[in-house]
C-alpha cells in the first residue's frame, strides 16, 4: 500500500517571523525541545532554521545574537513536499538535496514537516536511528 507524506508528518509546527532575534529563536527551540523552526511571514513559509544553522550561520560569525535576526541564519532555498505526495518521493528528495527535514506545504502554507527520524520510525523502528528518534528526550 502506498504511503503518503501526511501519514507520518509532524503537524505541530513552531514558527517565527523573519525579524525574530537569534536569541529568541534559540530560546524557543530550548523551551519546545525542538531542533527546527519554520520562518513565516503571515501564513507564508519563507524559510527554516535549525539549531545547527544558528550555530554555523549566526553565532560563529559573531555579533550580538539579540540584534541579529533569524532571517540571516535561515535556509530560504527550500525543498518542500505536499501532504499527498508519495512517501518514497519525499525520501528521494531528501537524498537528492541532502536534507534531514522537508517542510510540508499546501497552498503555499506550511502544514507539517517530515524528518529522517519520522522515516526511520515508520520504516524500521528497530534501527538505531528509529530507536533514538522514538525515545523521549532526557532533559
Amino acid at each position: 500500500m502506498t504511503q503518503h507524506v501526511r501519514d507520518i508528518m509532524t503537524s505541530r509546527l513552531v514558527t517565527v517571523e523573519p525579524q525574530a532575534s537569534v536569541t529568541a529563536v534559540a530560546q524557543k527551540m530550548r523551551d519546545e525541545d525542538i531542533g527546527i523552526v519554520l520562518v513565516t511571514e503571515g501564513d507564508d513559509l519563507r524559510g527554516l532554521v535549525s539549531d545547527r544553522d544558528l550555530v554555523v550561520r549566526a553565532l560563529a560569525e559573531g555579533g550580538d545574537p539579540d540584534e541579529r535576526t533569524v532571517a540571516s541564519a535561515c535556509s530560504d532555498d527550500l525543498v518542500t513536499v505536499t501532504p499527498d505526495e508519495d512517501l518514497d518521493h519525499a525520501v528521494e528528495l531528501m537524498r537528492e538535496h541532502s536534507v534531514r527535514r522537508l517542510p510540508v506545504v499546501e497552498g503555499g502554507h506550511a502544514v507539517g514537516i517530515i524528518s529522517i527520524g519520522d522515516l526511520a520510525i515508520e520504516r524500521d523502528a528497530r534501527s538505531a536511528l528509529g530507536d533514538i528518534s522514538a525515545a523521549k528526550p532526557n532533559l
